[in-house]
């Protein structure tokens, strides 16, 4: 890679939008998974063929390719693997403790409360039959709870992302094109991982790796490669194809939710209507980049909505997204007991999807506060007393 790379990922680094985007992803898979919630006609997947998950891998892979990308750049491929790794022994871990407690909490409230019908819909049969069995292959990733199908994904991702980072630095459009070349491989051959006890991943990981790639890809993009981006944006006809675009998946979308509705022609419901979501359509994947291509040149870097108020809760979430994706996980499960127990009305909805969220943004400002005090000195040696904070506390 070019010097010059250096200080392009320190200034992406501090890309705001990143954290924007991954906070929204955070709080639409959430409303998401809470079925039977009127607030989730609010989410991605509503107005278009992409939704929340789409947002998620792309943002996840554009963000570790800067972070890492910037560790091999300075410390070599076997420092960059073995911090990858510790990310990955994160996010394994949390997903363990995520699913012990999660499938044990489902199959208490099931039996204790008058909904057996829990344990088939959050798909954890096999715990009341085989526990053992099913524990076991949750370790191994093979068991599929409803609702933690992303960070199961998102962990074998980072697992092959020390090979695709080196692929990235040294032949980066190469890398890209096995990417796409697996993508179509795995749809035209049905690849797949399968789960227990039957049937395969709901997110297939050798189609849903090439938006995680196409983000590392233009993060690691040189300035040449930015320029050209920028070029492109600048031509009116382009955008107005990406909007049209946009318009076309929003008709059909909406076509399919009211059947009875002659929005689109039957041509376009039979081409585009089997939005595949495990396999990733590849309508969905043009859909995604209409959109990032259209986001990253109306919302700038330097965007000044960044200091508003009303986007710092959403931008903290961003911050923090691992602990409040796991927050939702459960307060999704929450909020669908509450509203099968409870008055299933409009209020009732709103009332579970805002106290969802406000938890999520409590649990994302806690774990940054609590991360700030792992920082500070225990105590304040007397020499430094006259510093400013800048100085105190710089390494």
């Amino acid at each position: 890679m070019h010097p010059s790379m250096k200080s392009e990922l320190a200034a992406r680094d501090g890309d705001l939008r990143l954290c924007l985007l991954l906070g929204i992803a955070a709080w639409f898979l959430f409303l998401d998974h809470v079925p039977h919630n009127a607030v989730s006609l609010l989410t991605m997947r509503n107005f278009g063929f992409s939704g929340a998950v789409d947002l998620f891998v792309f943002v996840g892979g554009y963000t570790a390719a800067i972070l890492y990308g910037r560790m091999m750049l300075e410390r070599g491929l076997v420092v960059t693997a073995t911090r990858i790794f510790k990310r990955l022994w994160q996010l394994y871990a949390a997903y363990i403790v995520l699913f012990v407690i999660y499938i044990n909490l489902i199959g208490y409230v099931a039996r204790q409360s008058a909904a057996p019908a829990l344990i088939s819909e959050f798909n954890v049969t096999g715990i009341v039959d085989h526990t053992i069995r099913t524990l076991i292959h949750g370790l191994l990733l093979r068991a599929k709870p409803l609702n933690l199908d992303v960070l199961q994904l998102f962990i074998v991702l980072m697992a092959v992302f020390p090979i695709v980072l080196l692929g990235m630095v040294r032949r980066p459009n190469t890398t890209v094109a096995a990417s796409v070349g697996l993508y179509f491989a795995a749809r035209q051959f049905d690849w797949n991982l399968s789960a227990f006890p039957e049937g395969h991943w709901y997110l297939n990981p050798f189609c849903w790796q090439l938006p995680f790639v196409l983000g590392a890809w233009l993060a690691l993009s040189g300035p040449a490669q930015i320029r050209a981006v920028h070029k492109l944006q600048e031509f009116a006809v382009l955008r107005a194809a990406a909007w049209l675009y946009l318009l076309l998946a929003l008709a059909v979308t909406v076509a399919g939710k009211l059947p009875e509705a002659a929005i689109v022609p039957d041509l376009l419901r039979d081409v585009f209507g089997p939005n595949d979501r495990e396999s990733l359509a590849p309508h969905r994947v043009l859909h995604f980049l209409a959109l990032a291509f259209l986001f990253s040149y109306m919302v700038p870097r330097d965007w000044s909505g960044f200091r508003w108020q009303m986007l710092q809760p959403v931008i903290k979430c961003g911050q923090e997204w691992l602990a409040v994706f796991c927050a939702g996980v459960f307060l999704s499960f929450a909020g669908h007991l509450v509203l099968i127990t409870g008055p299933d009305s409009l209020a009732m909805q709103v009332l579970v999807s805002f106290t969802g969220i406000l938890i999520m943004t409590g649990v994302a400002y806690y774990v940054s506060w609590s991360k700030r005090q792992d920082h500070k000195p225990a105590f304040r040696p007397p020499a430094m007393t006259g510093l400013p904070e800048e100085g105190r506390f710089a390494k």
